[in-house]
């Protein structure tokens, strides 16, 4: 079972060298400073120019501006830092460690209807969660202060979200999904599913090299409770970019999940797929039963397409 996990793709031809042997430093290392690197680079960087451009009145900010700063920020603090270093490092083999190999649109299917199979499965590990976090919470009085301190920071996401999300054309809906989905996707996975998995992968192969990446892309969210839905959601895009090798697989992932988030909020006016916030008298035993229910679904499917891989996405 682990030989399979570790060996969904065909053989790598020769001519095809393991990327570390190409590299000035150490995978691991490079991963590491990837990670830590840019991260601080966004937040330090985004902050300088949020500061020079807005001042101290940053609450009453024009919302295309912030849209604009933030897509700007993530194209200069994490796509572009990502592309210098993984050329810097890998410089004999950068499409190899970013996974620039075109899929077949079968592929990017495949995967986007596990996705579809993910979604709700989430949504029920949110309402568990914030069911055993609102027990937690009636019982442990430290517990409660940590809760309340969650809610400030989540209804701050709440409200940039909001912002951020919030349409009156079908100009700016459409702007709105370029912020909001196309620059996170192409951003946001060439560093954690290109560079940074990629480079994990050298070292500690696949399994912990997706979990690990997985880890730290929810953590660069400061989504509080979403943070294990996420760490979930980064974890099948780490799959879904070992198994097709391809970046634009994952990106088409993000990009569908980004979405459909953006469309649940402009035609319902919540953000679910983001974010659920922490929900009084929660009837669990339905959550627990969809759960297990949907879980099933999603794991047979996975299983499904892990054995059958090769035999879907060739001719």
């Amino acid at each position: 079972m682990t030989n399979d996990f570790q060996n969904p793709q065909p053989p790598v031809e020769d001519n095809k060298q393991e990327p570390g042997m190409f590299s000035t430093l150490p995978p691991l290392t490079t991963a590491f400073i990837a990670l830590f690197g840019i991260f601080l680079l966004y937040q330090i960087g985004g902050a300088a120019i949020t500061f020079l451009i807005f001042g101290l009145n940053f609450e009453k900010a024009d919302v295309t501006a912030l849209r604009l700063l933030t897509m700007g920020g993530q194209i200069l603090f994490i796509l572009l830092p990502t592309l210098i270093f993984a050329r810097a490092v890998y410089h004999h083999n950068t499409t190899f460690i970013l996974r620039m190999k075109i899929p077949k649109m079968r592929e990017i299917g495949l995967f986007v209807i596990g996705l579809i199979l993910l979604l709700p499965l989430l949504q029920n590990i949110m309402y568990i969660q914030n069911f055993l976090i609102q027990k937690l919470a009636s019982s442990e009085f430290l517990f409660k202060k940590i809760v309340d301190l969650l809610d400030q920071i989540d209804k701050l996401v709440d409200q940039t979200y909001g912002n951020l999300l919030t349409a009156h054309s079908v100009f700016e809906g459409s702007f709105i999904v370029f912020v909001v989905a196309v620059i996170p996707a192409l951003c946001e996975e060439t560093l954690f599913r290109g560079l940074v998995q990629k480079s994990f992968e050298q070292k500690l192969g696949p399994l912990w090299s997706i979990l690990i990446t997985a880890l730290f892309f929810g953590l660069y969210h400061f989504n509080p409770y979403g943070l294990i839905p996420l760490i979930a959601l980064g974890s099948y895009f780490g799959y879904a970019a070992y198994v097709s090798d391809s970046i634009f697989v994952p990106m088409s992932l993000h990009f569908t999940n980004n979405l459909l988030s953006v469309l649940v909020f402009m035609i319902l006016g919540d953000d679910e797929l983001v974010n659920t916030p922490i929900a009084r008298n929660i009837q669990i035993t339905p959550h627990l039963i969809s759960f297990v229910v949907l879980s099933t679904l999603f794991f047979s499917y996975i299983l499904f397409v892990k054995k059958n891989y090769h035999k879907l996405v060739s001719n």
